[in-house]
């Protein structure tokens, strides 16, 4: 494909003509809210319907190890917009915290460029951005069409798209009413075997399902307006599902994402990638994209090398791990410290590292309900659900312990999971000899990537985050 078109072009120059400049590129960023890897038909999953996402995948790139920075709405899509970890971005480490309008924000540069951009639906946040006007994702239009009708003719756009699907909460009973096999689904190994957790998954499929519809509604509307070939789309997740060990944890059911990416005038279709990498690759990836410089300041690395690749599986081999890691999401700490279960971690192919800053804290918050610091702040890392009632009412039975330990339990100062024996990430190995070399190198790696990027954990200053205000009120729990 490189070689036909360098013989295009130099037929040109032969000719004498010049090449025809290349429009820029329209962006579409689609976001879902709490979505899982591996949630999808391209996947492999056989019971949820994502045609939407599997076509693009067979028309673009299917990225199998993507990871957001922080597996908590706020922190995570402010990563997206700035192309930078988490940790760099003060206030806005925190679920709904004061945004610092500070930062060199991708819309915001796109639309500087002559771009008509905008969000709909959930844009950055939840939280407040007092000194810019608009959402950092960008100007919030309450439907698809009014966006359009703003645009000026021929005017390249950007739209971020974002639901709230497949956040909770659900209506009961919604996936399996829909016909899904609920024997078929596979449990992450950290759920129990349950009618209850089946149907708790299912409804959250049957969410997966609508927001996909929604992504094709979008996408066969701009592919009738013509302008799809030129329209760099991407799907992703702001991290993973709203049940136990996953949203608000950094194992891989929390911080592991479905991300597909097409360009079909730019990038050859139906190809697979195992290079790691994150949401923060995004930003740069549009700007290299859009012929934008990408600020010095992003630690994202742009994926556009990758898709305009003809290869398949690992790509790019220094792209060989991943950073991720958390602050606070909701405060579940005794007043006045408001902070959260600060954590980091290095992911490679093999294994998960992982360094908890505070461990005599509860990771997931007080599972004393009558006593929690916080009014109804009860374990309030986990969304309120089926399956996280389940693993609480069964916690004292045969077989019921372990989940509860694994979920809610207090966790040592370090983790270290072995992919290849055991990629459900259930039995840590730090505390093991034979794997004393391989946590060291890891940590080694860790301290030292931390280090490079100010991470306030290990350079000082993370104090700030230890009292910051929760601007979203006490979290709500319906029962004990």
């Amino acid at each position: 494909m490189k070689s036909t078109a360098a013989v295009a072009f130099l037929a040109l120059v032969l000719s004498g003509c010049s090449p025809a400049p290349q429009p820029p590129p329209n962006v579409v960023f689609a976001i879902a809210d709490d979505w899982s890897w591996p949630h999808a038909g391209a996947y492999g999953d056989r019971v949820v319907r994502t045609p939407t996402f599997d076509r693009l995948a067979s028309q673009g790139v299917l990225f199998e190890q993507a990871f957001i920075s922080s597996p908590s709405c706020t922190p995570s899509r402010g990563a997206i917009v700035t192309g930078q970890h988490f940790w760099r971005l003060e206030a806005g480490a925190e679920l709904w915290s004061y945004w610092p309008s500070k930062f060199a924000e991708y819309p915001r540069l796109l639309a500087e460029a002559g771009y008509h951009v905008g969000s709909f639906r959930k844009g950055w946040g939840p939280g407040e951005h007092p000194d810019q006007p608009d959402n950092p994702a960008g100007r919030r239009y309450e439907t698809v069409e009014e966006f359009f009708s703003a645009r000026r003719d021929g005017q390249p756009f950007c739209l971020w798209f974002g639901t709230s699907d497949p956040h909770r909460p659900y209506e009961p009973g919604s996936g399996a009413a829909s016909g899904m096999d609920l024997d078929a689904i596979e449990l992450f190994p950290h759920f129990p075997d349950a009618p209850e957790v089946r149907s708790d998954v299912a409804d959250y499929y049957w969410e997966v399902q609508r927001f996909d519809r929604e992504v094709g509604e979008l996408l066969d509307a701009i592919e009738d307006m013509g302008e799809l070939d030129n329209t760099l789309v991407f799907v992703t997740s702001d991290n993973g599902m709203p049940f136990p060990r996953a949203k608000a944890t950094i194992y891989d059911a929390g911080a592991r994402v479905p991300l597909v990416v097409s360009w079909p005038a730019h990038v050859p279709g139906g190809r697979r990638v195992t290079d790691l990498v994150s949401t923060t690759d995004v930003a740069p990836t549009i700007l290299e994209a859009a012929g934008l410089p990408v600020p010095a300041e992003m630690t994202g690395r742009s994926l556009v090398a990758l898709l305009t690749s003809s290869v398949s599986g690992r790509v790019d081999e220094p792209r060989d791990h991943a950073l991720f890691g958390k602050e606070r999401h909701v405060p579940a700490q005794e007043a006045p410290v408001s902070g959260g279960y600060p954590m980091r971690a290095i992911r490679t192919d093999d294994y998960l590292y992982i360094r908890n800053f505070l461990p005599d804290r509860w990771p997931v918050g007080t599972p004393d309900y009558e006593n929690a610091y916080i009014e109804n702040a009860w374990l309030a890392d986990t969304d309120n659900g089926p399956t996280k009632t389940y693993i609480w009412a069964h916690r004292a039975e045969p077989g019921g312990a372990r989940f509860y330990e694994l979920t809610f339990a207090k966790r040592p100062a370090e983790e270290l999971y072995d992919l290849s024996e055991d990629p459900g990430q259930l039995n840590n190995l730090a505390a093991d000899p034979a794997y004393a070399a391989v946590k060291n190198e890891l940590a080694r790696r860790l301290t030292a990537a931390l280090e490079a990027t100010g991470d306030p954990r290990i350079v000082g200053g993370a104090e700030s985050w230890e009292t910051q205000p929760y601007l979203g009120g006490a979290p709500k729990w319906e029962g004990k």
